[in-house]
Parts: structure tokens; C-alpha cells; sequence
């Protein structure tokens, strides 16, 4: 396993507004695709799930509108659409042949599928040409995006999925110890619980949530790394192990304690979000795109204490318990199509979104990137530097919803969604082994 520090990951924040750094990097990307810049008028499609005004997705669609401003011979026709919503419009539209130009697209098992449908095209002859780009990202950054030798995109921020953010004010109040144990954090549950707080603001309404953001990282603490890759694969390793059951029971234990509130199967995580920056919950989990929504929207009285670590360590697992699931990051899918100035287009938009001005105005929305800046901590957000010093000494394991087939990904959703309103947790780990070794072939 692999940490941040291991890697030398250098991850920076700017302080130039983002206004400047659409200025920086028009002036930059101008001339890198001189083609493009003087071919006929094109237009493009582009799909993503920059919807949201957290300080992420408003600085994507700021260097959208910069790229539209500067190229006046390429017409952008763009769709945005919350994660979960775009994940499913992308399958449908994958089934029928009729995907967009360029759309946001996920590492490992969506990358694998949309090649082996023959729906997207490498970009390694383009990513050649600008060797500085290319060697500039983190070690493994393109390995979710390669299949056979061919790269089909590059990360646009590096995304850890299971992050705990709590307030120290309340567990200060409280005389609670910030759980490092399994036994910790039953007795945080049940102090926060006596006293009216919501332990953990869950939003599980899209259903991937859970998955994504506890139960990944939770069941890895159990199993371990290994035996997971080996059950994705359907390769010494299945999803009815005693071990999987075991952590399917302890991803509902957490609802038979009441570490959630009343309803979290019909919220949403942005309404998760807003229990905790009211005060009314001493936690939540998600992932590191979280930081830059939380920043945008939370009082600063809320801000100002709260801290980030991950799930405690479970007793007897096989997993390291200073670890997160996670994956290196969304990138720009090119639509297998596309030829001639659409094609020289649609890179120069890549370039744009996933340079190194796009790198730099990503993180100047409080999102890691797998890519190398020089951190400057004077000039981050404090809870930024926070999560970037945390990351430090963090290793990266598997996220589910990146490993597995999505047929298989819908079984997990559904079936933790089930599990955490009392579900049989053998019955569901039953239906999880069977779709996978469907998806797999076996």
C-alpha cells in the first residue's frame, strides 16, 4: 500500500480568485492546439456533474464559459447533472450508441466497460505531444484510465471517498474521544445520542452514498485489500466469505446503534451536509469533494472546528486502518466518433479542463489533485491544509462502485440501502456474489 507522502504528491491550493486563474489559463492553453484554434466551426456535446454550487463545480463551469469566450469557433452544447443522475444517463446512452462528444467518466470498471463497448478513444498520441503535462501527474495516476496499454483520459482531482468530518466543539462539550477504535466509536454514538446530537448525518437518497463513503472503506478495515480484488475478480474469493458477511454486519450495526438519523435513506447528501453545518450532527462521512461544498456553505463558527480524519480501526480486520477508499479522480471521456477538427476540438477542451491551469483552478476550490503543484499552505483554506496533511500519511484502498461491475455496483446500493433498515445481511451478500460472478463471466 501505498501513502501520499510515498508518492511525493505535491498538492497546492492558490489564492487567486478564480476569475484570474480563467485569465491564466487562457493565456496559457491559447496556441497549445493551434488547430483547433483556426479550423472551422465545431460543435461539441459535453456532459458532467459540475450542477452544484459548491466552489468545485462553480470553478469548472467558470474555465467552461473562459474556454467558450477564447474559442469563438467552438460551440459548446453542455448538460450538467448531479453524480448519480449523470452515472446512469451515461449508461443508457452507452447501451444506445448515442453518447455525448465528451463527458465526465469514472477510473476502472466504467472506464473498462465504455472501451470494451467501443464507445471512447485513447488519447496517448495527444498526451505524447505534451510530455511536460504528461510526466507532471502522480505515480499509478493514469492506471485507472488504461486499458491494454491504451490511456483514455487523465484525473482532474484525486477523489479519497471515505473521510470522517466531525466538529471538535461538540465533542469537546461532550467529553468525547475522537473514535481510533471500533469501541470508540460505539461510545461517541452513544454520548451524542444522550444528548440530542446526531451522531452521523447520513444522506443516503442516492444510494450509492453508503457505499461509496462508509462501506467501502468499512469493509476493507474488515477484509482487507486483497481479499476484495480477489472477490472482484471471482478469482480464490466470493462475496459469501464469512469475512464480507462480517462487514455487511458491521455496516449494520451502525444503524441498530442509531448512528444516523431518523430518514437517511430519503435525504440527500447536500441536505447531510446542512445537518452538520447547523450544529445538529457531530459528524458526517464523505469524500474530499465534500471539503470544497462544505467551505462554500457552512458557517464559519462550524468551519472554524471542524477536523477530518478516517473510520476507526476494527478489531481483528485485515485492513490498514490508516487508509481511505479512493480513486485518482473523474476525467474527460472523448467520444469514439469524433475525427478531424470535432476531435482536435474536444483535446483542446480536455487540455483546458485537465492542464495545468485547470489543475491550478481546481485546487483553488479546495480539491486535491493527482496532479504535481507546489503546495503553498499560506494560501489554502485552513481546513484544506487539514485534509492535505491528513492525506499525507494515508493510504488509498479500492472503492467499490470503481472495482465492481455496475449491474453488480446497483446490487451493493441497493442491498446496503436494505441492509442498514434491518436487511438479512447473508441474503444480501448472496445476491452481491451472484451478480458479480455474472459480471465476471463465471
Amino acid at each position: 500500500m501505498k501513502t501520499w507522502k510515498k508518492l511525493g504528491i505535491g498538492l497546492a491550493l492558490c489564492a487567486a480568485v478564480l476569475a484570474g486563474c480563467g485569465q491564466d489559463a487562457g493565456q496559457t492553453t491559447q496556441g497549445s492546439g493551434e488547430g483547433a484554434a483556426k479550423s472551422e466551426k465545431v460543435t461539441l456535446t459535453l456532459w458532467h456533474n459540475w450542477a452544484g454550487q459548491d466552489a468545485k463545480a462553480v470553478a469548472m463551469r467558470g474555465l467552461l464559459d473562459q474556454f467558450s469566450a477564447d474559442h469563438p469557433n467552438i460551440k459548446l452544447e453542455i448538460e450538467g447533472l448531479p453524480t448519480d443522475g449523470l452515472k446512469t444517463r451515461l449508461r443508457t446512452a452507452a447501451a444506445a450508441n448515442e453518447m455525448p462528444d465528451l463527458f465526465v467518466m469514472w477510473p476502472d470498471a466504467m472506464t473498462k466497460e465504455f472501451v470494451n463497448g467501443d464507445l471512447i478513444q485513447p488519447i496517448n498520441e495527444f498526451l505524447d505531444s505534451k510530455p511536460e503535462w504528461r510526466d507532471n501527474f502522480i505515480p499509478n495516476a493514469f492506471d485507472g484510465f488504461t486499458v491494454d496499454g491504451n490511456i483514455y483520459t487523465v484525473p482532474m482531482n484525486l477523489a479519497p471517498t471515505s473521510l470522517v468530518y466531525y466538529n471538535e466543539a461538540l465533542f469537546e462539550q461532550y467529553g468525547v474521544k475522537v473514535p481510533e477504535t471500533w469501541e470508540e466509536l460505539k461510545t461517541a454514538v452513544k454520548t451524542f445520542n444522550e444528548n440530542g446530537i446526531i451522531p452521523i448525518a447520513l444522506g443516503n437518497k442516492a444510494n450509492w452514498v453508503a457505499q461509496s463513503t462508509i462501506f467501502s472503506s468499512l469493509a476493507d478495515r474488515v477484509t482487507g485489500s486483497e481479499w476484495f480484488l480477489k472477490a472482484a475478480e471471482q478469482n480464490g474469493a466470493t462475496f459469501e466469505d464469512p469475512q464480507f458477511i462480517q462487514a455487511l454486519e458491521k455496516m449494520q450495526e451502525l444503524s441498530e446503534m442509531n448512528a444516523f438519523q431518523e430518514g437517511f435513506n430519503s435525504i440527500d447528501e447536500t441536505q447531510m451536509m446542512q445537518l452538520y453545518a447547523q450544529g445538529k450532527a457531530a459528524m458526517f462521512i464523505s469524500g474530499g469533494w465534500a471539503l470544497s461544498n462544505l467551505v462554500s456553505t457552512a458557517p464559519e463558527e462550524v468551519l472554524n472546528t471542524t477536523s477530518i480524519t478516517v473510520l476507526p480501526a476494527i478489531e481483528g480486520g485485515l485492513g490498514d486502518p490508516k487508509s481511505t477508499s479512493g480513486v485518482v479522480g473523474t476525467g474527460l471521456g472523448i467520444n469514439k466518433k469524433l475525427e478531424g477538427a470535432e476531435l482536435e476540438a474536444a483535446q483542446e477542451l480536455l487540455y483546458w479542463m485537465a492542464g495545468p491551469e485547470g489543475q491550478k483552478a481546481t485546487l483553488d476550490s479546495s480539491t486535491l489533485v493527482s496532479y504535481n503543484i507546489e503546495l503553498d499552505e499560506s494560501k489554502a483554506h485552513p481546513l484544506f491544509v487539514k485534509l492535505y496533511n491528513l492525506m499525507q500519511n494515508t493510504a488509498i484502498t479500492p472503492v467499490y462502485d470503481a472495482k465492481l461491475g455496475s449491474a453488480t455496483v446497483e446490487v451493493v446500493n441497493n442491498g446496503l440501502q436494505e441492509l442498514l433498515m434491518g436487511g438479512n445481511a447473508q441474503e444480501i451478500a448472496k445476491r452481491i456474489q451472484v451478480a458479480q460472478a455474472r459480471a465476471v463471466g463465471r
